[in-house]
């Protein structure tokens, strides 16, 4: 027996089956866009931790942050005893966040905790209780985020009754034939069916979706989302988790729109793969909840605060948002040459470093196919990459490559991808679906 397969079987006896593992892969280090198991092999890293590792695995200048800041101290809780490093990362984060209205910030732990919190000053700020989310879209697992999470298996299925005024609309997704109108009109029918928009607190929207497939929002959606907030005084939170610190080629999706948001939920490549999440949001609205109504006892970290200033550093400095331009133009380039001779690859859509692939049978948008979809990601680790599925249907690659990676890593870690789904269309390996 490999190791990795003695540490699988001891992984499900210990672990419950709720929390899954898509590949029987454990890490033993990794470094920049790679990582290496326990039996040595290594692999390229095109997850990067689910978009947590823009700027790549250990990352020298964040790890120097954290050794300095754990040699003062690890925690004290924010809410006690404060500490400088918060302070100025919710300095930095004010000034980056889009718009001209003075901000704020809090920080938490998950994002699930920053979208709970979004909810909570929504309410607050408004005195109303409705929220309007979006069907694909994820905002977490907890239970407020779960009902704003428009999927039920495997996030919702067994776990409700949810929170009550949540309501759904359709997400616009021009490959499948839902327009920007459409999802407007469906916003107003929520109007007229369900709840009015005098009861609506919030509206939550993510730039791009993340679980849900890597769908692009239009700039003339979000923009026609701000202009609806903005005439029944609904708070817009824009849900930046996945989307955020240069993924996109932009420090935040929502830039592309031109739009300012009320709230922005920001976590995963914040602080470089430690533990913190923030709502940043304009002033007058963040200061909704009275003292004592926001907070938690691991919120602000003093060690991810300081990792997270290292980010912003390195995102700065290494000219990280130009990077994710060149990257997902090589991506979508390389994909989109790749699928004239692959007619499983129905689209490849990107916004910079943030690309997906969605696989279909026979060219058609409406036969997704999820048994390819899992059997490449399967074949991939076993050629060296590990990569991540997504997407309503189970049938879209997301590809979420540190933006730190060589152009020979990404060039590499493409080759496989390719490789492998040649091999698998043309039926040269046995699909491992259920690996």
């Amino acid at each position: 027996m490999s190791r990795n397969e003695d540490l699988q079987k001891r992984r499900d006896a210990a672990i419950a089956r709720g929390i899954s593992n898509q590949l029987p892969v454990f890490v033993e280090r990794a470094r920049n866009a790679e990582l290496w198991d326990t039996e040595g092999r290594r692999y390229i890293d095109f997850a990067a931790g689910i978009a947590v590792l823009n700027t790549g695995h250990a990352h020298p200048a964040v790890q120097a942050a954290v050794a300095k800041q754990l040699e003062a101290f690890s925690h004290t809780c924010f809410m006690v005893t404060p500490y400088e490093v918060a302070v100025e990362l919710a300095e930095r984060l004010n000034k980056l966040a889009p718009g001209p209205t003075p901000k704020k910030s809090i920080f938490v732990t998950t994002g699930a905790e920053a979208v709970e919190n979004a909810i909570k000053i929504a309410r607050a700020h408004t005195g109303r209780a409705g929220v309007i989310a979006f069907g694909g879209g994820f905002h977490g697992r907890t239970f407020m985020a779960m009902a704003l999470t428009g999927k039920v298996a495997p996030y919702k299925a067994a776990f409700g009754p949810f929170p009550a005024e949540i309501y759904h609309a359709p997400f616009p997704i021009a490959y499948h034939g839902v327009s920007v109108a459409d999802s407007l009109a469906a916003i107003e029918h929520i109007f007229k069916f369900d709840i009015e928009p005098a009861r609506v607190a919030a509206i939550i929207v993510e730039p791009v979706m993340g679980e849900g497939g890597f769908y692009i929002a239009p700039p003339e959606f979000l923009q026609a989302l701000r202009a609806l907030c903005d005439q029944h005084r609904i708070v817009l939170v824009i849900d930046e988790i996945q989307t955020g610190f240069a993924r996109t080629g932009r420090l935040f999706a929502i830039e592309y729109a031109g739009v300012e948001p009320d709230l922005m939920t920001l976590a995963k490549s914040l602080a470089g793969g430690f533990p913190l999440a923030a709502v940043v949001g304009k002033a007058a609205i963040m200061d909704a909840p009275a003292p004592g109504g926001l907070g938690g006892t691991y919120a602000g970290s003093p060690i991810a605060c300081a990792a997270a200033l290292a980010v912003l550093d390195a995102i700065q400095r290494e000219q990280l948002c130009q990077r994710a331009e060149q990257i997902g133009l090589t991506m979508a380039t390389t994909l989109r040459e790749a699928a004239k001779g692959l007619p499983a690859i129905g689209e490849v859509r990107n916004l910079g470093a943030m690309v997906a692939m969605e696989l279909v049978r026979n060219g058609d948008p409406h036969q997704p196919d999820a048994d390819l979809t899992k059997a490449l990601v399967q074949h991939a680790a076993k050629r060296g990459l590990v990569i991540l599925s997504c997407g309503l249907y189970g049938n879209v690659i997301r590809f979420l490559v540190p933006l730190t990676a060589s152009d020979e890593i990404v060039e590499e870690g493409l080759g496989i991808v390719v490789g492998s789904l040649q091999e698998l269309t043309a039926g040269t390996v046995k699909a491992a679906v259920n690996a």
